[in-house]
This record gives structure tokens, C-alpha cells and sequence, in this order.
């Protein structure tokens, strides 16, 4: 089967997605999980030293400025990750996507030692209708790819979207309120945002992230 862009996304409009063994492994295999990772908006959770870093503007943020970079070092082996999902078919797919405005990346930047503004961290995924799913992030800066998911989810609150899929959960996502949904359950979250219409907004107005991050409760 030839993967398209098309293709791609009626796969998401149904509940599932591609990955592959490892970096080389030409073959793509379709995932749908028994349970799916959800963060729900009114459920999510900033770590309060994490708000600190994130109003402070420890790193500057930026959308869909380094998309092909920020899918590259996705990729990249790290210590703890020797092996990645993302093979050259899906880079490529995912790069086709960003250029229909269909996928979006979050930047961290941060000068090094020489003052030269270097890429510290960030992630990437899919929009369609009022969803959004969460592909993957690394990071190169301590909590820099934290820092990108609070503007992410602070930009989709903004824009109106309904749903942000993980595909799974993990130790570093559960800290951020994520939880487990059952396929079923999962696929009607997904057949409702799917009837809305959220546009990613790439900004944030001003005093916007002040508001958004000031959430009761956050004392860890």
C-alpha cells in the first residue's frame, strides 16, 4: 500500500495511526490501542517549579517555525530511547502534512555557551477537526520539551479544540494529568471533535499565558 498525506488522516478520522519497529524498518504497521492516552483539558496539570520556568520564559517558544528539525531529532536515537518509531516513510508523510497545515511543532529555543540560539527541545503532531494527536517531542535542554507541551495545550485550549490524544500514557505524560480510555470510549471523544472546527493558532495574545496557567490546586 502507497502511504499518502490522504491517507494519513482518514487512518486518524478512525482511530488509528502508523508506526514502524525501529528508525530503519521500511514497514509501517497501524495502531490502535485497547487504551488510548488522553490529557483532558480540564484535567491538566503543571507541576508548580514547572509553571515557575514556563512564565519566567527560560526557553523562547515558538509554532511551525523548525518543523522538519523538530521531527529529525524526534528520530534521533537517545541514551534512554535506542530505537524510535519513526522511520524515513513516516518523517516524510508527517513533513507533507505540515505543509497542508495538517501537522504542527512546538519549538524551545535557548542560547548556548557562544550566545547562538540553538533548538533545546520540542514536539509534533496531527489537527483534524477540533482533535489534536500528539506524535512525539524530545529534548535536548533540561524540561525543555515539558516546557513546549504547557504551550501546546495552552495554544489547542485556546483555539477551541476538544481533544488531545497521547496514542499512550506514560510516567511523563500522567504527571500532566494524562489517563487511559478504553477504544470505544476513546473513538466517541473522537467522532464528537471531529463534528467541530478548531485552527491551530500558532500565538498566544498577551497576558494569555498568565491566565491560562493560573490553575487552583498545583502545588507540587
Amino acid at each position: 500500500m502507497h502511504l499518502t498525506p490522504e491517507l494519513l488522516l482518514r487512518a486518524y478520522a478512525v482511530g488509528i495511526f502508523p508506526m514502524a519497529e525501529s528508525r530503519m524498518d521500511r514497514e509501517i504497521h497501524w495502531i490502535d490501542p485497547e487504551l488510548r492516552g488522553v490529557i483532558p483539558f480540564d484535567r491538566f496539570h503543571v507541576p508548580r517549579k514547572l509553571r515557575r520556568k514556563v512564565l519566567r520564559g527560560d526557553f523562547e517558544v515558538t509554532c511551525n517555525q523548525a518543523f522538519a528539525e523538530v521531527i529529525r531529532a524526534c528520530a534521533e536515537a537517545q541514551p534512554d530511547r535506542p530505537e524510535t518509531w519513526i522511520n524515513p516513510t513516516i518523517e516524510r508523510l508527517y513533513t507533507e502534512l505540515h505543509g497542508m497545515g495538517f501537522a504542527h511543532s512546538v519549538e524551545c529555543w535557548q542560547a548556548d555557551e557562544d550566545g547562538e540560539v540553538q533548538l533545546a527541545g520540542g514536539l509534533y503532531g496531527v489537527s483534524l477537526g477540533a482533535a489534536f494527536f500528539g506524535e512525539s517531542m524530545f529534548t535536548r535542554v533540561t524540561d525543555a520539551s515539558k516546557v513546549a507541551l504547557v504551550h501546546l495545550v495552552l495554544r489547542l485550549k485556546n483555539s477551541g479544540f476538544h481533544l488531545l490524544d497521547t496514542q499512550f500514557t506514560t510516567p511523563h505524560l500522567r504527571q500532566f494529568g494524562a489517563i487511559d480510555v478504553p477504544r470505544e470510549a476513546y473513538k466517541a471523544q473522537l467522532s464528537k471533535a471531529l463534528m467541530e472546527t478548531a485552527v491551530f493558532d500558532p500565538e498566544l495574545r498577551e497576558g494569555t499565558l498568565k491566565e491560562l496557567l493560573s490553575i487552583e490546586g498545583d502545588e507540587t
